[in-house]
């Protein structure tokens, strides 16, 4: 309770001059949820979750529809037990509020040193830590989180994963959810070009096994800055109301609703799938608390939550690509319809690169090449290739002021001349000038190896004649022609694949790796095979 106390004395007086005013409950004493599930029903879909939004101090008008899935999104960790979500996103997006002012069920911390025995248990006084104490834990600006225990990030990936941890001989078990909030500094289109999304985590953390725990991504740069009218000044339900109702629905579970009307498609694995039931369930639980059970769930509210659980697990699982390689390549996420039989894949808008190598034929002189840059990550390159009237002379650019892409091409340039005859009788390398130049699309680095796919951007140019639609060249050579198998096949592989990449043409030296490429990848592309590059070249173009 919260007293006001009043004071009135006078002179002679009887009695204390104190006296209380008024009364103030801090927690509901009950809560009746089948009068919260009644009222619920008088109200559609759009104006409960209004309703809800409001409760948090928002004003829906304001804002559109993503936005208020993603604010729904930051209630979910209030409603599903061990609900692990991070969103990261500029400054003043209102992350931290939520976490801070809408639960006394709630705790933050701010960023900076913590311990094990503050967060999960203190073997010296034997008292459970945050995680039995609180429904919530968020930890706010992870990149200053640190351990002072070496363990200590070992004991949140155990607790993340199952809810439990050992300390000493103790085994306990214990139901808060974990949010880590963060703050990202540059544009996401740099960051998705040249790192992850997970960077501004601290450096003990930028684990796959730790990431892989987390149930969702929240894109916080979707949600825009807070400004005045983002505020509300009409009603929502107090927030003692609000998190009561909040902590009875933890007690329920709609994880199966799935089930009912939809099959998740083949590239989840059983982390993924764990990951989009709780997202859902918990997305259920705020949106139709009245449903009784998961069986009596409308087919599109279902669908409509089970599309945005699969994209913001598919955001961590894109970052995982990017951190652990191919361990984690199944990133195409779907839900198949029951009834229709029919798949629907589910993207991130941020994540692109589908357009990089566009359908249909391309212009001669145009390659698309992926491989190896300096830096050993795999990238998607496109080399475009003037012809104009000359006496055979060579011109680069776009080679970053590399002397060894130079090189490649150097060599790719004496191999086409000396076998220029074999491709085509009437291209006369000696009447033309040729300009290559090379685009890093991707902003990977510099690529190791463009000796191969250079030959066939020559041989384009010169004959006119365009390579075939979406194609990737793979490959390298020496100056004498030998082939050289393709390093980290699979990934580049995937690289192709997410890029838009449909066609591929691989040497020979690298058929003995086609096992360590996974059947669902490998079988999205038509591939070719040649024994040298002048095969190489027929290959890409198509040439009879």
């Amino acid at each position: 309770m919260i007293a006001t106390l009043s004071y009135y004395h006078e002179e002679g007086q009887r009695g204390s001059p104190f006296g209380v005013s008024q009364l103030k409950p801090i927690q509901m004493p009950h809560m009746n949820m089948e009068a919260l599930f009644e009222g619920r029903r008088g109200f559609t879909t759009d104006q409960w979750r209004e309703v809800l939004i409001r409760s948090i101090g928002m004003e829906p008008a304001e804002l559109d529809a993503e936005v208020q899935w993603h604010l729904l999104a930051r209630m979910i960790p209030f409603v599903e037990n061990n609900y692990n979500v991070c969103e990261l996103g500029p400054r003043g997006t209102g992350k931290s509020h939520i976490y801070k002012e809408c639960s006394p069920n709630s705790i933050l911390v701010s960023g900076g040193q913590t311990t094990v025995a503050n967060l999960f248990y203190n073997m010296s006084s034997r008292r459970i830590g945050l995680v039995g104490m609180w429904d919530l834990v968020a930890f706010d600006e992870v990149a200053g989180i640190s351990f002072k225990d070496k363990d200590g990030v070992q004991i949140m990936k155990d607790y993340m994963a199952s809810g439990s941890f050992a300390r000493g001989r103790e085994q306990m078990e214990a139901s808060a959810s974990m949010v880590f909030i963060g703050n990202i500094n540059q544009s996401v289109e740099s960051m998705v070009k040249t790192s992850h999304l997970l960077t501004p985590f601290p450096e003990a953390m930028i684990d796959a096994a730790f990431f892989d725990r987390f149930h969702a991504y929240i894109p916080g740069w979707e949600i825009p800055k807070m400004r005045p009218s983002f505020f509300t000044q009409r009603y929502g339900f107090i927030v003692d109301y609000l998190a009561e109702f909040f902590r009875e629905m933890r007690k329920r579970s709609f994880a199966d609703a799935i089930d009912q009307y939809f099959r998740l498609g083949d590239n989840l694995n059983q982390r993924d799938v764990i990951a989009v039931r709780k997202t859902v369930s918990g997305l259920l639980k705020l949106l139709y608390p009245h449903g009784g059970s998961s069986q009596g769930l409308a087919k599109e509210d279902v669908r409509q939550c089970l599309a945005y659980a699969l994209q913001v697990r598919r955001r961590v699982k894109e970052q995982l690509k990017k951190i652990g390689g191919m361990e984690f390549y199944d990133v195409h996420f779907s839900y198949i319809d029951k009834e229709t039989l029919e798949e629907h894949f589910v993207s991130v808008k941020e994540q692109g690169g589908g357009g990089l190598i566009p359908e249909g034929p391309g212009k001669p002189g145009v390659v698309h090449t992926i491989g190896l840059s300096d830096k050993g990550m795999p990238g998607v390159y496109r080399i475009e290739l003037q012809v104009t009237a000359g006496i055979g002379k060579l011109a680069t650019s776009g080679l970053w002021s590399s002397t060894a892409a130079k090189e490649q091409v150097k060599i790719a340039f004496d191999y086409f001349k000396a076998n220029a005859s074999r491709i085509s009788a009437s291209g006369k390398v000696l009447d033309h000038d040729f300009h290559l130049h090379v685009v890093e699309l991707q902003n990977t680095g510099v690529l190791r190896d463009l000796a191969l796919a250079s030959p066939v951007a020559f041989s384009s140019a010169l004959l006119g004649r365009p390579t075939q639609g979406q194609m990737v060249v793979l490959g390298d050579m020496s100056l004498g022609g030998s082939l050289k198998r393709v390093e980290s096949l699979a990934e580049c592989l995937q690289v192709a694949f997410d890029a838009g990449g449909k066609r591929v043409t691989l040497p020979m030296a690298s058929a003995a790796d086609i096992s360590t490429i996974p059947a669902e990848l490998f079988t999205k592309f038509q591939t070719s095979f040649y024994a040298e590059p002048v095969d190489a070249v027929v290959k890409a173009l198509g040439v009879e």
